[in-house]
């Protein structure tokens, strides 16, 4: 996780992107960014960052401006259905690991 977030906050530092990214639960230790969102899932458990992830896009005004990072086929039909869009995780890490 903290990996993930040192690579995301390289990444918008040269794209200036806005970035949030969603945990199943809140990473201890607890992990904190003045860059980028690091955010979790209200009550962990099995996909429940997929549904905070879903919660999120569905109250955004411009979804279709949302591209969420991830190669689960079932969060990607969600997103869709609520109007974002996808990109798989490994184009994505590929890409911000060139950062």
């Amino acid at each position: 996780m903290v990996r993930l977030v040192h690579l995301l906050e390289k990444w918008v530092a040269v794209t200036g992107d806005d970035v949030v990214v969603v945990f199943e639960q809140p990473p201890r230790p607890a992990i904190r960014s003045t860059v980028i969102e690091v955010a979790h899932a209200p009550r962990p458990r099995r996909d429940s960052a997929d549904d905070e992830i879903v919660r999120r896009v569905s109250e955004e005004r411009t979804p279709g401006e949302i591209r969420v990072v991830t190669s689960d086929l079932w969060l990607v039909d969600r997103v869709h259905a609520v109007g974002a869009t996808v990109q798989s995780s490994d184009a994505f890490r590929a890409w911000i690991e060139d950062v």
